[in-house]
C-alpha cells in the first residue's frame, strides 16, 4: 500500500508530466527525493476524466517493466496524448482533468467465475489474438454485477459477450491500488 505522500507525489508526476509536454519538454523529476517504493517496477494505468466523470484517457501497463513513478509518467503521456479513442488534451483542459492512478497487483487465473469479486478485481479475457482488459473500479463505476463485468469485458477484447464461458477462453483477475485527484479534495474537507 502507498501512504498519503507517495500517493500524491504520483499525482504530481502525472500532472506536471502532462504539462510538460504539452509545452514541448520533459518533466523534470527529482529522483533523490523518491522513496525505495517509487522506485519499485510495477504496473500502472493512468485515468484521465473531466470534471463532469466523462472518460478523457486511460492507457497503462499491466506487467512492472519500469519503476513506478516513470510507469506512471509515460502512461500519463500516454493517456493524455496517445489513446487512440480521444483527440489529444489541450492546455485548455489540463486544469478541468481528474487524475486517477490504478497501481497493478499480481494477476491471477481464475478457475471459475465465482472467484471474482465485483469492487475488488479487475478482469483481463483473451481468447485467441483477442483480449480485454477493464479496471476494477469500472464494474463499481456502472452498477454491473459479476456476469455483466465479465460479458463488457469480453465486448472490450472485440468478443461475443458470452466467451467468457467457452473452454478456450482465459480468465484472470487482479486488485489495483486506486486513488486519484478528486478522492484527495474529498479527503481533505
Amino acid at each position: 500500500m502507498l501512504n498519503r505522500d507517495q500517493r500524491k507525489k504520483l499525482l504530481e508526476i502525472a500532472r506536471s508530466t502532462i504539462e510538460a509536454t504539452l509545452l514541448g519538454r520533459r518533466a523534470e523529476i527529482d529522483e533523490s527525493a523518491l522513496d525505495d517504493h517509487l522506485k519499485t517496477p510495477s504496473g500502472v494505468f493512468v485515468t484521465l476524466r473531466t470534471r463532469r466523470g466523462e472518460l478523457r484517457g486511460c492507457i497503462g501497463s499491466l506487467h512492472p517493466v519500469a519503476p513506478l513513478y516513470r510507469a506512471v509518467e509515460s502512461s500519463a503521456i500516454n493517456a493524455a496524448f496517445h489513446d487512440p479513442r480521444f483527440d489529444p488534451v489541450t492546455a485548455e483542459e489540463l486544469g478541468a482533468l481528474e487524475i486517477e492512478i490504478s497501481v497493478m497487483g499480481p494477476i491471477e487465473s481464475v478457475a471459475r467465475p465465482d472467484e471474482i469479486m465485483v469492487g475488488r478485481d479487475g478482469l483481463i479475457v483473451s481468447r485467441g489474438r483477442n483480449a480485454g482488459l477493464l479496471l476494477p473500479q469500472v464494474a463499481t463505476e456502472y452498477g454491473w454485477d459479476r456476469d455483466t463485468f465479465l460479458r463488457q469485458t469480453c465486448v472490450k477484447a472485440g468478443l461475443p459477450p458470452d466467451s467468457w464461458r467457452a473452454a478456450d477462453c482465459r480468465l484472470e483477475k487482479f486488485e489495483a491500488e486506486v486513488f486519484g485527484d478528486l478522492r484527495f479534495e474529498i479527503d481533505d474537507l
